[in-house]
């Protein structure tokens, strides 16, 4: 019983830097690469198919995050005698260094390159090159990385290695509540 308190303690204070467990080694048994240094939010799902995808380094999946490794419409083609045991899959591809919002979802055969950041609640339907900035549905690149960070730079506030009752006494402060 203290080992069941002590790991939800542990849990509730550490970063969640894979998957649940019981997630990452479904993720990994099944086939799926994950780079080094990932940051992964539980409540991700990758599908029934994850050998077709592979995540690079340096990777941060934030919760709600879908990957769809096949296409389900073929459900309705099926009827068709020639296309009766029809699947559709395509490979899912994230490059090092991507961000991916919440709730997005990746549809078959998409690679996001190197550097992105993909918005909250975005289809990405289509490729996404390298330093770049993706949202809507379907996603489409906005912006690159470097008009992102000039923008972003100006609203920054340093508060990422601030203990918690430190942050909130700044941020209060900041927006005068």
């Amino acid at each position: 019983m203290l080992k069941k308190m002590i790991k939800r303690v542990i849990k509730k204070m550490i970063p969640i830097f894979f998957l649940e467990r019981k997630n990452l080694r479904y993720f990994k048994k099944n086939g799926g690469k994950i780079g080094k240094d990932c940051y992964i939010f539980p409540d991700v799902f990758f599908g029934s198919e994850p050998y077709l995808i592979s995540i690079g380094d340096k990777c941060r999946i934030s919760s709600g995050v879908r990957f769809a490794t096949h296409d389900g419409g073929v459900w309705c083609l099926r009827n068709k005698e020639y296309l009766k045991n029809a699947d559709v899959f395509g490979k899912i591809v994230i490059g090092n260094n991507v961000n991916i919002g919440w709730n997005v979802i990746i549809l078959p055969g998409v690679q996001i390159g190197d550097n992105c950041v993909i918005g909250a609640g975005a289809i990405v339907t289509k490729d996404i090159p390298s330093n770049s900035v993706a949202a809507g549905c379907p996603a489409k690149v906005i912006e690159s990385l470097d008009q992102y960070e000039h923008k972003v730079a100006k609203k920054c506030v340093m508060t990422k290695c601030m203990k918690k009752k430190e942050k909130r006494k700044f941020l209060t402060k900041e927006f005068h509540l």
